[in-house]
């Protein structure tokens, strides 16, 4: 049996918005936007359930709500909707508010992250690869990137190690890049393939991703043993992903280009 409480969990935004505020709340995808008395935007949130998420600032429990939250919701003075079609769509348009409005109690969002560009070159028999913020001359590029930006340079510069080093183990990839802990540039020597490898990585990002995704399955058709199989299948596996959701982004805003 549970312990009744002494004095019940306070419900301020019950007490200024009613109750009725709550149950009419649409069962939406949408944002929402918490105002104080002075129409200031205090917080900016996106839900796939309008109604479930602002359920959740209804009791001001304090073991249960961040102490950042407890202090919001004691000067909200109103709450309003922006339906959206979808939850993408609502998480579109929360990005937007943030980076526009920068409300006092937001955190994650409100500065846009320093975007990345993946670089590359080839000196000679050596594929130099990297992820940097300002490209330098003499390097091709591609981005910008958000994110993602390390976790596609991570998985190429495993899975070119292993293409250029055949027979090789990927207990064997240099240390630390198992647990992708790779310094910001690396250097592959690629023996007599330098010019194919090259060739091969400005197809995935300049023509067609399937024709480096190919060219990487057929240096890895001899690897027999079950484990490095699937290490190297989930490598290319983020590979696809990453070539599926960009496939259709425009050229223009890729930014390709020879510096």
């Amino acid at each position: 049996m549970g312990q009744t409480l002494l004095f019940p969990d306070p419900k301020p935004l019950d007490q200024r918005l009613g109750k009725k505020f709550f149950r009419r709340a649409p069962r939406r995808p949408g944002v929402y936007l918490m105002k104080d008395a002075s129409d200031k935007v205090l917080y900016v949130g996106k839900a796939k359930d309008l109604k479930q998420r602002l359920n959740n600032y209804r009791l001001a429990n304090p073991d249960r709500m961040p102490h950042r939250h407890l202090r919001m919701v004691r000067e909200v003075a109103r709450i309003e909707f922006e339906l959206c079609p979808s939850e993408a769509a609502a998480l579109k348009r929360e990005a937007k508010l943030l980076r526009s409005i920068k409300p006092r109690y937001n955190r994650a969002g409100v500065w846009p992250g320093k975007t990345k560009f993946v670089v590359w070159r080839l000196k000679e028999r050596q594929l130099q690869l990297g992820v940097v913020e300002t490209p330098e001359p003499g390097w091709r590029r591609f981005g910008p990137l958000n994110g993602s930006a390390h976790g596609l340079y991570h998985s190429l510069a495993r899975l070119l190690w292993l293409a250029v080093n055949p027979g090789r183990a990927g207990t064997e990839l240099p240390l630390g890049w198992i647990q992708s802990n790779l310094p910001p540039c690396i250097t592959i020597d690629c023996r007599g393939a330098a010019d194919e490898t090259a060739a091969a990585l400005a197809s995935f990002f300049w023509q067609s991703p399937d024709v480096f995704l190919l060219w990487l399955g057929s240096r890895f058709s001899d690897c027999a043993h079950p484990f490095e199989r699937s290490v190297i299948e989930l490598e290319m596996g983020t590979l696809r992903e990453y070539a599926t959701k960009h496939r259709s982004a425009p050229a223009a805003s890729r930014q390709l280009a020879l510096l």
